[in-house]
């Protein structure tokens, strides 16, 4: 199933969510507010909202999902923590998020592990998405579905990035995780963390040269008025993890619990198409909006980062890796 492009310009998937309009009912059984951190324009916004529409009409409304965009539950280490705590019932969360708690999940992250979106999905609807969900069910936390990111490519005002030499003195935003961090040390930048709500106003001021993000989140974040230079570099894929705390799992009766993990599935699979559907397009409307595009050298770039690989050898494990390794033959 494909959707039109025009959903990261803020329009709404109408014909899909009027066939799940909230149900008028009494007040829920239970009741869950669900963060992430990006805008509403967004696919995970659109598909979160369908998923909460399905479980509220399937269930009659006892289940009544409400869902928080634009970071209003907090960052991403926020929102975990607070499904560790039980202050956040779920959420939408980029899955190297999760290294604060659990430095295996990382794995799903690493530069140029997928070649393409289809190992990452034939992995994560397998055995691998398996075993990182037991991993996180081991911190409190209910894996609902395995949705998407996608590729991230790296943007700055500097100068276009066509081999890692050029990353040299760049200051570039990542995300707060070590592998991340070292992968840029390793390329010759100068990364440093940053929570993604502060992302568009330290390019604003000139406090980073760079930033590295799918393309959806390039257009929906508006990060073209303050970037110029897009180099498709895909150094790495990235999963959107659909999450529940167990606390608030365990109050959903059995019947329930299979109608949400059912929306889960259908909505994963809804916006692992919007992705796709989308891509072509944003870059023809980044390049409207005056970014300029190149490719990138990518086998100098998967040669660059192989020493990452060997040094998270250890932290993995040998079983977890095999597993891995297992889908990208």
């Amino acid at each position: 199933m494909k959707f039109p492009t025009d959903l990261f310009k803020g329009g709404v998937l109408a014909a899909c969510l009027t066939a799940f309009a909230p149900v008028a009912a009494l007040a829920a059984d239970v009741s869950i507010r669900l963060g992430h951190v990006l805008p509403e324009s967004h696919s995970w916004h659109i598909a979160a909202t369908g998923f909460a529409d399905e479980v509220a009409t399937r269930t009659e409304g006892r289940v009544a999902i409400e869902v928080f965009p634009s970071g209003q539950l907090g960052s991403e280490k926020e929102v975990i923590e607070g499904l560790q705590f039980g202050s956040v019932q779920a959420g939408l969360i980029g899955s190297g998020s999760f290294q604060g708690i659990e430095p295996r999940m990382g794995i799903i992250e690493m530069p140029y592990a997928w070649g393409a979106r289809e190992q990452a999905f034939a992995a994560l609807d397998g055995d691998l998405g398996v075993a990182l969900a037991d991993l996180l069910d081991a911190k409190g936390i209910k894996v609902l579905g395995w949705w998407e990111n996608g590729f991230r490519n790296i943007t700055n005002n500097v100068r276009p990035i066509a081999k890692p030499e050029d990353l040299a003195g760049l200051k570039i935003r990542v995300t707060p995780d070590k592998v991340r961090l070292a992968t840029f040390e390793g390329l010759g930048a100068e990364p440093a963390p940053l929570s993604f709500g502060e992302l568009y106003s330290a390019l604003q001021q000139g406090l980073f040269d760079a930033q590295e993000n799918p393309l959806a989140i390039i257009y929906s974040a508006s990060f073209f008025e303050v970037q110029k230079y897009v180099s498709l570099s895909e150094h790495i894929w990235g999963a959107a993890t659909l999450t529940m705390s167990n606390a608030t799992w365990n109050k959903i009766s059995p019947e329930d619990q299979d109608i949400v993990m059912d929306a889960a599935t259908n909505w994963g699979l809804k916006q692992r198409d919007m992705v796709a559907a989308a891509n072509d397009d944003l870059i023809a409307q980044l390049k409207e909006k005056g970014m300029e595009f190149n490719e990138v050298d990518k086998a100098a770039f998967i040669a660059a980062v192989e020493p990452i690989w060997e040094s998270q050898k250890d932290v993995y494990g040998a079983d977890l890796l095999n597993i891995l390794n297992q889908y990208r033959k």
